[in-house]
Order: structure tokens, then C-alpha cells, then sequence
């Protein structure tokens, strides 16, 4: 007899009739207060959007300055919106 797999699913947690995917799905569509994410996989998730974020300012400050539109920079907030006639 073969060994099951170790697993955080949640798939193998829930006891329903059949057991089968496709029935979990079922279930998982028809009661989504029950079906929630882990701690472990929230608290990885969040660590893991800390660290994009840290890294994409670390890009932004250690990039160049550029002057995207230098003729606009005079102080001249009037001329905003279309072409003047």
C-alpha cells in the first residue's frame, strides 16, 4: 500500500459526500464564508508583497532623474487640457 502524500490543502481537510474535485470545487463555489486562507499562506503572501515593495523604491530612488516635459516646468499651471485656439 502506497503512502499518502503529506499536504496543506485544504481539499483534504473538508469532508464532503464524494471526496471527488469536482464536487469540492462545487462546495467551495456554494459556501465561501466556510473556505478561507491559511495564516501561514496570508502571512507569506504579505511578506512577500513587503519585500516587492522594498525592492521596487530601492529601483525608483537608485534610478536617474529625468525631466520628462522641462517646458512645462515654469510654473505655468494655466495652459492644462487641449490645444489653445
Amino acid at each position: 500500500m502506497t503512502r499518502r502524500k503529506k499536504t496543506r490543502s485544504l481539499a483534504d481537510k473538508v469532508q464532503i459526500r464524494t471526496g471527488r474535485r469536482k464536487d469540492y470545487k462545487k462546495w467551495r463555489h456554494e459556501n465561501p464564508d466556510q473556505v478561507t486562507s491559511s495564516t501561514r499562506y496570508t502571512q507569506k503572501k504579505r511578506q512577500q508583497r513587503k519585500l516587492q515593495a522594498a525592492r521596487k523604491q530601492a529601483r525608483q530612488e537608485a534610478g536617474q532623474e529625468i525631466a520628462i516635459h522641462p517646458e512645462h516646468e515654469g510654473g505655468q499651471g494655466s495652459d492644462q487640457g487641449g490645444p489653445s485656439n
